[in-house]
């Protein structure tokens, strides 16, 4: 790394490209996540997050509030501790006036009337203490700032929060609140975007929040939209983890044991660009770097999904991400580089008029895989259920 790198800027704003490039690993600085956390900077950092209304700061009132009523609810459980005690000293001063100490049996009760009380608030206390000690700025804003540290020592960008994060991939597009977080992100040139997605379906007490992680690479040129599915992560009857749902008939099958690693989907008449696309070569890099994750080629560009969200302050996870894009980024851009759709190729001698180029483009038929409607499936079990339930009645 230079000696002259960035090492200073606010929230959101443009930063150095990285002397490392966006395609290697060797140079990469992982110190801002292992050192010791500075606090000074750290209040700096949030105090400039907040000035430049940072996403990812405005949360924080909320955060706060709920914080402040915490601390409220305690200190009026301790109110009510000091109060029942208050009665129950009194209480028992004055059955011990009232009566002989040696026929006084009520005593046994003021134990359980101080104690339970006391240990309510003290319960309480606890709580908004570990509250205040795992909360901001010990918490969420010790994560991001030690986000934007190790971007700006590698020439990149940190996001917190994206609300709105819009690509083309397969988990970018159902639900609604779609939103990135915990990002990092190349600035200028060809995007490297690394991090976590989440976005929710359904509404009222069947919401769900569904969170991914996710590597975006932009690509050199335009590509037909192909899916590997890895078989690693699927479910029951290995169905696809992933949001969507590939009609079945668009499968390619793979040569030598690729297939009990990967299921690779592509659009009707390109199986010999997908080959052309995953060769043996770039399929043995899936599998050694990225075999539990699924990889999407859409538009220029090349998703890696995992159902589990990357923990970005991990210097291991970031490690194996920076391998996959220095080892299957790289040769996917060197394995398309000279890619062209011979079908938009025709297309455009045939009507000289048409503007775009033929080696960027491709053909309307292989811009998206087929899709399968999710009431299909739903009426193929129900339809199952209920042939099964018939031929048990008809046993009886």
């Amino acid at each position: 790394m230079s000696d002259d790198t960035e090492t200073t800027r606010s929230p959101g704003e443009a930063a150095a490209t990285g002397p490392h490039g966006p395609l290697s690993v060797t140079a990469i600085d992982y110190r801002a996540l292992t050192d010791p956390v500075d606090r000074a900077a750290m209040r700096e950092y949030r105090r400039t997050s907040r000035l430049n209304g940072a996403a990812w700061a405005k949360g924080t009132v909320a955060r706060f509030l709920a914080l402040a009523l915490m601390v409220v609810i305690g200190l009026v459980i301790l109110a009510v501790a000091a109060v029942a005690l208050s009665v129950a000293t009194a209480f028992w001063s004055a059955q011990r006036l009232s009566a002989d100490s040696s026929d006084f049996s009520g005593g046994w009760m003021i134990g359980p009337f101080i104690a339970i009380p006391l240990f309510i608030g003290l319960v309480a206390v606890l709580i908004v203490v570990k509250t205040v000690r795992s909360g901001p700025p010990l918490g969420d804003w010790a994560r991001w700032y030690r986000l934007d540290r190790f971007a700006v020592a590698n020439g990149l960008v940190a996001e917190p929060l994206s609300p709105g994060l819009s690509y083309p991939g397969a988990i970018f597009r159902p639900g609604s609140d779609r939103a990135g977080y915990d990002r990092i992100h190349s600035n200028g040139g060809r995007v490297l975007d690394l991090g976590n997605y989440r976005f929710t379906t359904r509404s009222g007490d069947d919401r769900t929040i569904h969170s991914w992680g996710y590597l975006a690479l932009q690509l050199d040129r335009q590509l037909p939209h192909m899916l590997l599915d890895s078989r690693s992560n699927n479910g029951l009857f290995g169905a696809m983890n992933l949001p969507i749902s590939v009609a079945r008939n668009q499968k390619l099958r793979l040569e030598g044991d690729f297939n009990s690693h990967f299921t690779l989907y592509c659009p009707h008449e390109y199986e010999p660009d997908a080959l052309y696309v995953f060769t043996p070569d770039l399929m043995a890099l899936l599998i050694d770097n990225a075999g539990s994750f699924d990889v999407e080629i859409i538009d220029d560009w090349m998703f890696i999904y995992s159902a589990k969200p990357f923990a970005m302050t991990d210097p291991r996870v970031l490690h194996r991400l920076f391998s996959i894009v220095s080892t299957v980024g790289a040769k996917t851009l060197k394995q398309t580089e000279r890619y062209r759709d011979e079908r938009m190729t025709r297309a455009h001698l045939n009507t000289p008029c048409v503007s775009v180029s033929g080696d960027e483009k491709v053909a309307p038929e292989g811009r998206r895989l087929k899709y399968r409607s999710g009431w299909l499936g739903a009426a193929f079990f129900v339809a199952f259920a209920l042939v099964w339930a018939w031929a048990l009645i008809s046993r009886n």
